[in-house]
């Protein structure tokens, strides 16, 4: 039964007239609850909540938030104790929040449950999708588009219809999820999600306030250092005979343009095209400028090397110029948005995405705190160097992290062996003295020595590296030597290193027989293979698949174990804040690092608590307690 909850009188069979009342009596008595929204928009902070929908699968309501307060329903709406069901709940939460005042708990959401339970799919998770594939059932999107810029009419009854009905397949689709959750054993990291939402929406709420000042400076000093780098590559096509196609014969004046802008070249550097036309004088096979295809190519070529430069910084200026003020919404704040299950787990950011925003802090730090708060920021120090090791279990690492040595300077002695320990200078940090464990030994820190700095950034690429699925090809173009020498460098890696080889092997060999893989307990998320089949493995056609399921099983239990503990610490993070009523706000995510503002007479406070709670959301996956956060106070967002 549909109840229609507004201040107008309207006569139909299609629902019946209720008063609020009514729904916080009928509600008050309900275990679970589908909760839904109609908005005049999709922009929280200007666009307003215009129909607010709640009930099950037999009683569902419909309010008319244009002239009816759900200030009733905040006790339901905020209680751990009554589920929620949502779809997308961020969306709606943060109109809830924005319009309401009220904070939703106990959320379930469909979208995000459906993502868990077809990781990997190649599938659609909108409301419409799931209707169609769990009730056979076609929404009409037609009347649900109809909200948009509708202000003050009386809703038609097809629009009334349509919003309670939204409410009743939640309920409905919910049900049907629930044996899959527990069949395939995914109950723990369901819920994880379903906690984590709530952050993430926070999050998205809060929103970045950003210097525009600060960055318009450092956008045009990026467009500068393209426009004279633009300059150098003209002068290196100049220069060398080989080019001599690309320098114009003559050059036509013209009395509007300075005679120092006149240029002799006639390569449009913003041109891949034209460019490429350069390059394949020197490399005749090469397809494309993009920088994986231009990066091998690099030390042989100045020219490209210049290229390369110069698109980095007209990304800058472009994607970081005065355009990303369009990211800017109505109460002054960029509002980012996350897409918060990808294949491994990981997050992604997006309109903007602050994932992006170059780690060097310049652009960084034009996202700032209001006057009187800071920034507090945490990052897991080596989290994924410390979940293969705890993974692989092997001796040396778990060794290095426990001793608080460098483990890329360790991995680095024990892979060149001889090599390593001539290329010492006479006051290297990783040979020094120091009193360890009551005893002296070897300091083995990061040091300055110059051939020690190459052979450490070698091996560091493939301890990163093994967290991406890092084959010799990739390590060749990353490290710009051979194919051999990257295979050889690998093989001295592993044979150094044979409990992390079998580590690794043991994921790719369990994702190629079963077709899924699974991240580490607690959490056990699991990632499917669309492509494979049970005899996958007898079939020579099927090699470039059978790789590529290898190198997603090897990277995802080790990217999804860090995802899962990073999102338990955002949960964690806001328990403690609505619990204890801390001047605290989450306002930004990347992989391993969380950022809070908060009032700046807390912050000391603040920075040993968020340290025990992500330390405390690391001990739930890494159970040897050697992932540590290390925790920071800054007026600005920093790295």
């Amino acid at each position: 039964m549909i109840h229609f909850i507004s201040n107008t009188i309207s006569n139909s069979e299609s629902f019946k007239l209720a008063s609020i009342e009514d729904v916080v009596e009928y509600c008050s008595k309900q275990d679970v609850l589908g909760v839904d929204t109609e908005t005049e928009g999709f922009d929280f902070t200007c666009k307003k909540m215009i129909m607010f929908q709640i009930g099950d699968q037999h009683e569902q309501f419909v309010i008319d938030t244009r002239f009816i307060s759900i200030e009733p329903l905040r006790e339901i709406l905020e209680s751990n104790d009554t589920i929620k069901i949502f779809h997308n709940a961020k969306f709606d939460y943060k109109f809830i929040k924005r319009w309401a005042d009220i904070e939703c708990a106990g959320i379930y959401d469909t979208f995000l449950t459906e993502r868990v339970l077809n990781c990997g799919k190649d599938i659609r998770y909108g409301l419409k999708h799931l209707c169609e594939r769990y009730l056979n059932v076609t929404l009409n999107k037609e009347v649900r588009n109809q909200f948009i810029g509708l202000t003050g009419q009386p809703y038609r009854d097809d629009q009334i219809v349509y919003g309670a009905k939204d409410v009743e397949y939640l309920c409905k689709i919910r049900d049907l999820q629930l044996p899959t959750i527990v069949n395939q054993d995914l109950s723990q990291v369901v819920n994880l999600e379903n906690k984590a939402v709530l952050a993430f929406a926070d999050i998205e709420y809060n929103g970045l306030d950003i210097d525009k000042d600060a960055w318009e400076i450092i956008a045009k000093h990026s467009e500068r250092e393209a426009v004279d780098i633009a300059k150098n590559l003209d002068q290196m096509i100049i220069i060398n005979r080989q080019f001599d196609a690309f320098v114009a014969d003559y050059i036509q004046a013209d009395l509007f343009i300075p005679i120092e802008e006149i240029r002799e070249v006639t390569v449009k550097w913003t041109s891949p095209t034209q460019v490429l036309k350069v390059f394949k004088v020197m490399v005749p096979d090469l397809d494309n400028v993009n920088g994986k295809a231009l990066y091998k190519y690099r030390r042989e070529f100045p020219i490209i090397d210049r290229y390369v430069q110069y698109k980095e910084k007209m990304k800058l200026a472009t994607s970081y110029g005065s355009d990303f003020f369009k990211f800017i919404s109505s109460d002054g704040k960029v509002h980012t948005n996350f897409n918060q299950i990808l294949d491994t787990g990981r997050v992604a950011s997006s309109k903007p995405n602050m994932q992006q925003i170059p780690a060097n802090n310049k652009f960084r730090n034009c996202f700032i705190a209001p006057p009187d708060w800071c920034f507090v920021s945490s990052d897991y120090s080596s989290q994924e160097l410390n979940v293969i090791a705890f993974g692989s279990k092997d001796p040396v690492w778990l060794d290095a992290l426990q001793q608080g040595q460098d483990l890329h300077s360790v991995c680095a002695d024990l892979v060149y062996g001889d090599e390593w320990k001539q290329a010492a200078e006479g006051d290297c940090r990783y040979y020094a003295y120091a009193n360890l464990g009551g005893g002296t030994d070897r300091a083995k820190l990061k040091c300055n020595c110059p051939k020690h700095k190459k052979l450490r950034t070698n091996v560091k690429t493939i301890n990163f590296g093994l967290a991406y699925g890092m084959g010799p090809n990739k390590l060749s173009d990353t490290l710009t030597i051979s194919m051999k020498e990257a295979e050889e460098l690998i093989e001295k890696y592993f044979n150094a290193f044979p409990a992390i080889r079998g580590f690794l092997e043991k994921l790719g060999t369990y994702g190629k027989r079963f077709g899924y893989i699974k991240t580490f307990p607690p959490y056990n998320r699991k990632r499917w293979f669309p492509n494979w089949y049970p005899k996958i493995w007898n079939n020579k056609s099927s090699k470039m698949e059978l790789g590529s399921i290898e190198r997603a099983s090897k990277n995802t239990p080790i990217q999804g174990a860090s995802a899962d503990m990073t999102k338990l610490a955002l949960i964690y993070i806001r328990d403690y804040i609505r619990e204890t009523k801390a001047p605290v706000k989450i306002v930004m995510t990347v992989h391993d690092q969380i950022d809070t503002i908060c009032e700046i007479d807390y912050a000391k406070q603040w920075v040993t608590k968020m340290t025990e709670l992500m330390e405390l959301a690391a001990l739930q996956v890494v159970t040897n307690g050697l992932l540590k956060a290390d925790t920071n106070i800054s007026k600005s967002w920093e790295k």
